[in-house]
């Protein structure tokens, strides 16, 4: 698998290494920590301490110049951008920490989420007057008025995973996601980068500052759908009951810069479900046959079964 991605060839590295020197003087040896088929990222080492340089896969290329623009927009909650190559899909960072996977391993630990999700709320509503600019930079469309169609457009190709009864059952549930939507939509809360992945390997902390992370699985839409993989990875990271009280705090956490209620964001949890499953049709259906897992191939029924199954928020099945 390693051998045919191109950041694996010796010609792309000398490529990408050359980028990287003529932007920054390197005072070691440039190493390579991680290669996927969505990105890779090299260690590059400078007198002012270690950078980290970025390569995205095309479906993914808009993560680069989002994450420059963020870093622009909010500093301070991102991680900082030394430069960009927007065509290319490339970026250089600056050293943003230590991630919060290695803070948070017990519930005494959740007091991190409690500081970085106000934060998070406040980054998307401040980005929210930049939402066009942001589409125009090419971050994916799922704003609440084309969501029903997408679910639409996935439903007709049959995805994976789904048994019969249950593609009848998601026919069937349509209009009631559609008018979920429309609920979302009455509100008025302005729609604006949602990043769709939001982890404790998407954070990090430095100078006792949270910065966000990976913003390619990120689309335009609206602010509390991020609550779905939130939630329900915070809940299986540390075995938490799902609907219980350490998740709700969280959620009403969160909501409190937006000035919202829980009833509404539970709407926003379940559309979130189907929302990650068109997201993640996306990305998959943009890979080599040869990189597609099992995983991969049941993803976006997954997030159709959480929805069909209605469950408190942070619930999560095996796939």
């Amino acid at each position: 698998m390693r051998s045919r991605l191109p950041w694996t060839q010796p010609e792309w590295l000398a490529e990408a290494t050359a980028w990287i020197r003529a932007r920054v003087k390197v005072t070691g040896e440039i190493e390579q920590l991680h290669v996927r088929w969505w990105s890779t990222v090299l260690r590059v080492p400078t007198a002012e301490g270690d950078l980290f340089f970025k390569a995205v896969a095309p479906i993914h290329q808009f993560e680069a110049a989002l994450t420059a623009r963020l870093a622009e927009l909010q500093p301070g909650r991102v991680t900082e951008v030394v430069d960009v190559d927007p065509e290319r899909g490339w970026f250089l960072m600056r050293d943003a920490g230590t991630r919060l996977r290695e803070l948070v391993a017990t519930r005494a630990d959740l007091r991190h989420w409690e500081r970085v999700l106000p934060e998070y709320a406040r980054l998307q509503i401040e980005v929210a007057p930049h939402a066009g600019e942001l589409l125009a930079l090419g971050v994916p469309d799922e704003r609440l008025a084309v969501l029903p169609d997408l679910l639409q457009e996935l439903l007709a190709r049959r995805p994976h995973g789904l048994t019969d009864d249950e593609h009848r059952q998601a026919l069937a549930a349509v209009p009631r996601f559609e008018e979920m939507c429309k609920e979302l939509a009455d509100d008025g809360l302005p729609e604006t980068i949602q990043h769709d992945d939001l982890h404790d390997g998407q954070v990090f902390v430095r100078d006792g500052r949270y910065l966000v992370f990976d913003w390619g699985d990120s689309c335009v839409s609206h602010p509390l759908l991020s609550l779905t993989v939130n939630l329900r990875s915070v809940a299986w990271r540390l075995d938490l009951e799902p609907g219980g009280h350490e998740l709700r705090r969280l959620r009403d956490i969160y909501l409190e810069p937006f000035g919202r209620g829980p009833e509404f964001a539970d709407i926003a949890y379940r559309v979130g479900t189907v929302a990650r499953g068109i997201a993640w049709d996306r990305m998959v259906s943009a890979r080599e046959s040869e990189f597609v897992d099992e995983d991969d191939l049941t993803g976006p029924a997954y997030g159709i079964k959480l929805f069909l199954a209605g469950g408190p928020i942070g619930t999560w099945q095996e796939p």
